[in-house]
């Protein structure tokens, strides 16, 4: 074997090595790609780098990230979560698994208006845990439905998953925002279904509203409440999304109608001061420069293993995966299933990604199929432990009666529906394409 394949092999495998030292992802994106890089190449293999991070940096497509973020942290102080999740619930009535669905489809709602996982965790853990359980459901599903329902927002637009995606496979976002509907609608869709049957067979476990609650709202102020809470994030979603989508707006212009978007709707919930304006800039800081930082960090890994020939030498592997390119893209999406036990979506994308892409090229696969096969995938990322956000993100912030064996135990039911999900646009890929080309992207 040439001593460049030799390289790039340790390349890969040092990374893993530091990563399960502890290390920090991007360090060890980093170190990995400057150490083996230097030793095939010297310092001439670098003299590319300053212009591989100015364009990263430089790359306008990704203004939308900070901005989407900003609506995301910003719609949290607004607490439409608290109040969706009481609306929905009382009209689900005497609806077994009522208030299940309603953490869906607040979870949609959220997803579309946000996009920012731990924001949605955290708010509705804060909100909605303590009032599932005071209503009799079941701790594990309660924590499963949680946990499924804030992890929406990864594959419901505007997400963050699909505008790095856009980058990677070069794609347009609003392509990738509108093939992205009709999938994150029929994940919410199996999630729903499965509350529904979980009611019908184990009513004990997500039992109604009680009655005496459902009672003590008039009909009348029910409505009200309906509009009040609801036509915010609707107009939210119209605003962003439609412009999109309907070629309106590029991506980058739509982020920042949600952005102002966001500071109206928590300026018109009485939410909006200095206090809650200096937080949500400095968690946007924070996440933003988090994100960017990896980003640079995989330019230096992506560049030392492909002047390594890594790119040639994956090629050779994956031409002994047998099943042609249906056989590549199972073995693709296993792989990303496996690694998002342990690492996060942002370094799967760029690093798993970029290796299979020349093959899927090559063989004239639609990128827009496999970007959004691959966002359904890494949902699963953010609940498989040991590792996935979401468990954390609820723990830290669950009544002390929930133990977190029963946020391990409530999130399995949940990684299945996502591969069930995932096997159905697999086998249908025209439920991701059709949108895109019915509206002319």
């Amino acid at each position: 074997m040439p001593l460049n394949e030799i390289l790039a092999i340790a390349c890969i495998v040092s990374f893993f090595v530091l990563l399960a030292l502890g290390i920090p992802v991007a360090l060890t994106l980093a170190v990995s790609g400057f150490v083996f890089g230097y030793i095939g190449f010297g310092a001439l293999l670098f003299n590319l780098l300053p212009a591989r991070i100015f364009g990263v940096i430089s790359n306008y497509t990704l203004i939308a990230i900070p901005l989407f973020v900003f609506m995301g942290v910003m719609l949290e102080k607004s607490r439409l979560a608290d109040e969706l999740m009481d609306v929905i619930g009382h009209l689900a009535g005497s609806l077994r698994g009522g208030m299940g669905i309603g953490l869906v489809l607040v979870g949609v709602m959220m997803g579309a208006t946000t996009g920012v996982v731990g924001a949605t965790i955290v708010t509705l853990g804060l909100l909605t845990l303590p009032a599932l359980l005071r209503r009799g459901y079941d701790k594990s599903v309660a924590c499963g439905a949680i946990c499924a329902s804030g992890s929406l927002g990864q594959l419901i637009p505007p997400s963050l998953i699909l505008i790095l995606l856009s980058d990677i496979l070069g794609q347009s976002v609003g392509t990738l925002f509108a093939a992205a509907v009709m999938p994150g609608l029929l994940l919410s869709a199996v999630y729903v279904i499965y509350l529904l049957g979980l009611g019908w067979l184990r009513p004990d476990k997500v039992p109604p509203v009680p009655v005496e609650e459902r009672d003590a709202l008039a009909r009348r102020d029910l409505w009200i409440k309906v509009l009040r809470v609801g036509l915010p994030p609707i107009g939210l979603v119209i605003a962003v999304l439609g412009s999109i989508i309907g070629g309106v707006a590029a991506p980058t212009e739509a982020a920042s109608m949600g952005a102002l978007g966001s500071i109206l709707v928590v300026a018109a919930a009485g939410r909006f001061n200095w206090s809650v304006l200096r937080e949500a800039v400095y968690s946007t800081t924070r996440i933003t420069a988090t994100m960017m930082f990896v980003l640079i960090c995989a330019q230096v890994f992506a560049l030392a293993f492909r002047g390594l020939q890594g790119e040639q030498l994956v090629h050779d592997l994956f031409n002994m995966v047998p099943g042609g390119i249906t056989g590549v893209l199972l073995f693709m999406m296993a792989l990303i299933f496996v690694l998002g036990f342990f690492i996060e979506w942002i370094e799967i994308s760029y690093i798993v990604v970029p290796l299979f892409l020349p093959i899927l090229q090559a063989a004239n696969v639609d990128l827009v199929w496999v970007a959004i096969l691959i966002a359904v995938n890494l949902q699963s990322s953010f609940l498989t432990p040991p590792f996935g956000w979401a468990l954390f993100y609820l723990r830290g912030v669950a009544p002390p009666q929930v133990a977190t064996l029963d946020i391990y135990r409530g999130v399995v039911p949940f990684i299945g529906l996502q591969l069930i999900t995932l096997a159905i646009v697999f086998l249908y890929p025209s439920l991701a394409t059709w949108l895109p080309k019915a509206i002319g992207w």
